[in-house]
C-alpha cells in the first residue's frame, strides 16, 4: 500500500467468499459492526471518529457485506440520518484512520452504484440487490450486474528541473490550482492517456510517464490512477477552453506557498496567481506533495 495516501490502503479483509453464503451472513449479523450510510452519502461520525453500530441499534434498511477486521463482520447499512453528527467522506475523509477511510469508501461507492442501477440495462425492468449487496439481479431476465469502476488519469507534468504544470477548471475558484486529470478511453493504455489528455487540456508533449500510485474515488465510481511525466519539448501552453480555465508553470517555492496557505487556511496574497491547491484527501496533493519533496 501506498504510504500516506489518503482512501488508498486496503483496510480490511473483503472476504468476497461469504457474499454467497446466506447461512453464514445470517450468524454473522448478529455479532457485526454496522456502517450506516444515508441516501445523501453521509456517515455518523463522533469526536472525529467514525460511530460504528451494534446490529440492535440499526434501523431497517438495504444491508451490505463490507468484509472482516479481525474476524469481525462488517456490514454496511443505508439509514436516515439521526442527528446533526453526519458526514460526508470528503469532510471526514481527511482525518480519519487507514480502516475507517476504506470501510466509509466501500460503503460509500456501493450506495450510489445501486441508486444509479435500480434498471437493468438490457431490458429495462427493475433489479434488486443480490450477493450482499454486490450485484443487483434483473428480476425479468436474470442477468447479473456487478459494481463499475471508471478509470481516470491524474498526473504532475514537471518540466525535468524546478516548475510543475498545474490547471484550474471552470468549477474553481480563481487562484486555486491542481493537476491535471481525465477519464481512459476504451482501447486505451493508461500511459497514452496521460500523454493525450496533457496535450488535450494544454498542448504540451509529455514523456517519462511513470506510475506513482492509485486512489479510488467514488465521486461516483472512479478509480485515480496517478503518474509523474516529464515535459517533451516546448512548455508553450495552449488551453483548451472546455475543459480549462487557465494553466501555468509553477516554481517548487511558488507550490509550496500556496499548499500552506491550503493547509492552515490562511488568507493568501491576492496578488499572487497561485493561491491554493489540492485537499490532502486527495491523490493530486499526494502527487504535488511528493514532487516538492523531490520524492518522484
Amino acid at each position: 500500500m501506498t504510504a500516506g495516501l489518503p482512501l488508498a490502503a486496503g483496510g480490511f479483509d473483503r472476504a468476497a467468499v461469504r457474499r454467497s453464503d446466506a447461512e453464514w451472513l445470517a450468524a454473522a449479523w448478529t455479532h457485526a459492526r454496522v456502517v450506516l450510510i444515508s441516501p445523501r452519502l453521509t456517515v455518523p461520525v463522533r469526536e472525529g471518529r467514525l460511530e460504528l453500530r451494534a446490529p440492535d441499534a440499526v434501523p431497517d434498511g438495504p444491508r451490505r457485506f463490507l468484509g472482516l477486521v479481525e474476524d469481525v463482520p462488517h456490514f454496511a447499512v443505508t439509514a436516515e440520518p439521526d442527528g446533526d453528527h453526519w458526514q460526508t467522506l470528503r469532510e471526514f475523509g481527511g482525518w480519519a484512520d487507514d480502516l475507517e477511510a476504506s470501510l466509509v469508501t466501500c460503503a460509500v461507492a456501493l450506495e450510489q452504484w445501486h441508486q444509479r442501477h435500480v434498471r437493468c440495462p438490457r431490458c429495462g425492468a427493475a433489479t434488486i440487490e443480490t450477493q450482499a449487496g454486490w450485484t443487483r439481479t434483473c428480476t425479468e431476465d436474470g442477468s447479473e450486474h456487478f459494481p463499475r469502476t471508471d478509470p481516470a488519469v491524474i498526473m504532475l507534468v514537471h518540466d525535468g528541473a524546478d516548475r510543475a504544470l498545474l490547471g484550474r477548471g471552470p468549477q474553481w475558484g480563481e487562484g486555486r490550482f491542481s493537476t491535471l486529470a481525465g477519464f481512459v478511453e476504451p482501447g486505451e493504455s493508461l500511459e497514452a492517456a496521460v500523454a493525450r489528455e496533457v496535450v488535450e487540456e494544454v498542448g504540451v508533449a509529455v514523456t517519462d510517464v511513470r506510475y506513482v500510485a492509485s486512489q479510488p474515488w467514488p465521486f461516483p465510481a472512479s478509480l485515480m490512477v496517478g503518474f509523474i511525466a516529464r515535459l517533451d519539448g516546448d512548455p508553450a501552453i495552449t488551453l483548451d477552453p472546455v475543459e480549462m480555465a487557465e494553466a501555468a508553470w509553477f516554481t517548487r517555492e511558488e507550490i509550496a506557498r500556496a499548499a500552506r496557505w491550503t493547509d492552515d487556511h490562511e488568507t493568501p496574497d491576492p496578488d499572487v496567481r497561485l493561491r491554493g491547491v489540492s485537499p490532502r484527501l486527495s491523490i493530486s496533493r499526494y502527487l504535488i506533495d511528493e514532487w516538492l519533496a523531490r520524492r518522484i
